[in-house]
């Protein structure tokens, strides 16, 4: 049995270990209201997450080891664009406490999304007038359409979380007063609103500015820079990229960016960097900093070094320079995108105490600070990273500040995650290849904010979810069953049942990709299996039949979003056909099926190619014992349609049913 604090590598990836294989299943047989669901379960920002999640999950997904990972964030949009989940109920408070969360960013959202479903009251206040912090005020629109933050703060204050805006605290209220207002615990979420400078010669002055606020001033002002500019961006990270990205937009000539990092360190997501060449704007690499050279007072020149190295031989950032090696580059206004840092220099007036190097000290296990009943989460204590880590953060927060509330010791377990796959099982997973995401033409992104990222149709997003291992999902044996035939070992087309000593059978819940064959053929009905829609198909068989139908048609899950409204009552889908059982298919004549027929697709790119021929044989033995019983031949029938031919599939049985008369 596969322990539960075990996960598939795409959900252990993620931070908040999203159930990536289970919206991906969903998708793939064209179930988008239950994709959504399942997302929402454990995401409290599923549209922001869907538009601009640096995607961990599909660094550690294991179709890549035979070809390319999925797609995730991609099919995970098309879940939340695609699909209406059932709505959530406010919950109803149980605790008597107040929890006052300081900060509305990612980590404070989760915080209190997660706190309210646990039954706690909820205010989060925030200093700036719009809720979402970096997400609201500094990610481009042409990233994050506001639209789709606006969607997942509305739905946490649906659940009772007050959320009040202009309100920062040491300005507006101290802990005494939230204290006096009832608040029994709080939590700092106050993430890294500012920019940090250089300390160089000639950077106070016109045509210098930060990058957090050319990017507020952009995205909330309508800042636009003076026609034709020349605009140098310092830093390599994703705040770099979108400043020099966002100059482009807002009327540079050309854009520069200068930094620190070789073109094999650069920090910026590889898929940030490929668009921002695409649209032309040059990147610069191992130089620092000297000087800027103004002429009038105006920008005229940045002056760099050669950088010698980034990291001191302790793996630290500590960057050296060739001070003899220097070059010029011309620019009219240059962008300061070095780091951010966190607004608490007034936290000590406050009572929270900070650590010897000026930043808020906390324990990691705890996520308590130094002052009683005060917690902090998010960037503030993990330092510049994605959203999502920070979402973890919140949520970890959370957990604690019940433990704290209930007089409780906090504890904290990290799930482990599914090994990589064996090399001969690699060698016979079909290669599919991925889904490209379209986007804009570079051309016609950089005149304008609108979205880059498109997002896939619902067909091509299906498609893309299908290459989907469905790591862990798989057959399972039951050992106080097994009889030791070997049966499983015979007939599974990957090798993943393996004979131990003692001739027991291992079949190797890491290793197998769920075809479903060894179920049918075991036997002693010794392996279970654990995708969903497999075990169950007796009862469905039973339900189908009492609506007094007289032709039963199993179908392909995998091809259910080309039905997409089509008739398909009394049809029952399967993901893949070759987890149906002879006994399936007699059962279902028993209960007065007169004809049923499987319906499979010949998609090339099925990466259940295989059990097509166990499909067929499981007709022919089905045919052959009704024909044995008196009851006539053909009985059953396996129909393989094309995937353009099944929207037509009403159609063909129809034919098929007159013709079997």
């Amino acid at each position: 049995m596969m322990n539960p604090m075990v996960q598939p590598p795409c959900q252990n990836a993620c931070p908040i270990h999203q159930d990536a294989r289970g919206y991906l299943a969903a998708i793939a047989t064209g179930d988008f209201n239950r994709a959504a669901q399942i997302v929402l379960e454990t995401n409290p920002l599923p549209f922001i997450c869907a538009t601009i999640c640096s995607h961990p999950c599909e660094e550690k997904c294991r179709r890549g080891q035979p070809d390319k990972p999925l797609s995730i964030r991609a099919v995970k949009r098309v879940a939340m664009e695609q699909g209406t989940p059932a709505p959530v109920p406010a919950p109803t408070p149980s605790h008597s406490e107040k929890v006052a969360v300081i900060g509305s960013g990612p980590a404070g959202l989760t915080a209190g999304h997660d706190l309210a479903r646990l039954g706690y009251r909820v205010t989060i206040f925030e200093r700036e007038a719009m809720p979402g912090g970096a997400m609201a005020h500094f990610v481009p629109i042409y990233r994050l359409p506001r639209e789709m933050v606006a969607k997942d703060i509305e739905a946490i204050q649906a659940l009772g979380v007050d959320i009040r805006t202009k309100k920062a605290l040491g300005r507006d209220m101290t802990l005494a007063q939230l204290k006096r207002r009832g608040f029994k615990a709080v939590l700092l979420s106050l993430g890294l609103p500012l920019s940090r400078k250089l300390r160089i010669p000639g950077e106070e002055g016109e045509g210098v500015l930060l990058a957090l606020p050319f990017l507020r001033a952009v995205n909330l002002e309508g800042y636009r820079l003076p026609p034709g500019k020349r605009v140098i961006v310092i830093g390599g990270g994703n705040v770099a990229i979108d400043a020099a990205r966002t100059a482009l937009r807002a009327g540079a000539k050309t854009v520069l960016m200068v930094c620190l990092e070789s073109a094999q360190e650069i920090p910026a997501s590889p898929w940030e960097i490929a668009e921002a060449r695409e649209e032309g704007i040059e990147i610069s690499c191992s130089w620092g900093p000297k000087q800027i050279v103004r002429h009038d007072g105006k920008v005229a020149v940045m002056e760099c070094m050669a950088v010698k190295s980034v990291f001191d031989e302790k793996g630290r950032f500590n960057p050296s320079f060739h001070e003899d090696r220097c070059t010029q580059m011309e620019g009219d206004i240059i962008i300061l995108a070095i780091g951010q840092a966190a607004d608490i220099a007034e936290l000590p007036e406050l009572g929270i105490p900070l650590d010897e190097r000026g930043r808020l000290g906390f324990d990691p296990q705890t996520m308590a600070t130094g002052k009683q009943g005060v917690f902090a989460c998010g960037e503030v204590i993990l330092g510049p990273g994605s959203a999502v880590r920070a979402m973890a953060s919140g949520r970890r927060a959370a957990l604690a500040v019940d433990a704290y509330l209930r007089s409780e010791k906090f504890t904290f377990q990290e799930p482990s995650a599914l090994g990589t796959l064996a090399p001969e099982v690699v060698e016979d997973i079909k290669r599919i290849e991925r889904q490209p995401v379209p986007l804009l033409e570079a051309a016609q992104r950089v005149t304008s904010f609108e979205e880059v990222d498109l997002g896939y149709d619902p067909q091509v997003g299906a498609r893309e979810a299908r290459r989907c291992l469905n790591c862990g999902n798989g057959a399972e044996l039951l050992e106080e069953k097994c009889i030791a035939c070997l049966t499983c070992v015979r007939v599974c087309p990957y090798g993943v049942p393996v004979v131990r000593a003692a001739g027991k059978v291992d079949i190797r819940v890491d290793q197998c990709q769920a075809c479903g064959i060894c179920v049918s053929e075991c036997p002693a009905g010794a392996i279970s299996f654990r995708m969903p829609g497999v075990l169950d198909i007796p009862q469905r068989i039973g339900a189908a039949m009492a609506s007094g139908k007289r032709e039963l048609v199993f179908f392909c899950a995998y091809d259910t979003i080309s039905l997409q409204g089509a008739d398909t009552s009394g049809m029952i889908p399967v993901p893949c056909l070759g987890k149906i059982d002879v006994r399936h298919l007699l059962r279902a004549v028993e209960l007065g099926a007169e004809r049923v027929v499987l319906v499979g697709c010949a998609d090339p790119d099925c990466p259940y190619q295989r059990t097509l021929r166990w499909a067929q044989c499981r007709v022919d033995t089905a045919n052959r014992l009704l024909q044995a019983a008196g009851l006539g031949e053909g009985r059953v029938k396996l129909l393989q349609l094309a995937p353009q031919e099944f929207a037509r599939l009403p159609e063909l049985l129809s034919a098929s049913a007159k013709e079997a008369r």
